[in-house]
């Protein structure tokens, strides 16, 4: 006898799209990363939003990354006075429009 397969329904679709998407092996790691925290944080809400954030990098990682950032736009600052300053300094040695004379 041919066994009659009902048509998939939409929550199994997303079931299957969730796993394929890798949404419930991410939620779980970080649900699994909860459970065995020695002492609980205070708000499990937060924990979830920062370990799904992390994107699996450590906590040490981002904030090196994060220090790297803040380094290189201080860089960048002091790179940008210098080079307005240079150019003021050279607007004083150029003669009007720019061209030099032979």
């Amino acid at each position: 006898m041919a066994h009659y397969r009902a048509p998939e329904t939409k929550r199994e679709q997303f079931r299957r799209y969730l796993e394929k998407a890798g949404v419930v092996d991410s939620l779980t790691s970080v649900l699994v990363s909860l459970y065995e925290q020695p002492e609980k944080p205070s708000n499990a809400l937060e924990f979830v939003k920062e370990h799904l954030n992390s994107g699996g990098q450590p906590a040490t990682d981002t904030e090196a990354l994060q220090q790297e950032v803040n380094d290189l736009r201080q860089r960048c600052a002091r790179l940008a006075d210098e080079n307005k300053d240079l150019k003021s300094r050279l607007q004083h040695y150029e003669p009007e429009g720019g061209a030099v004379a032979d």
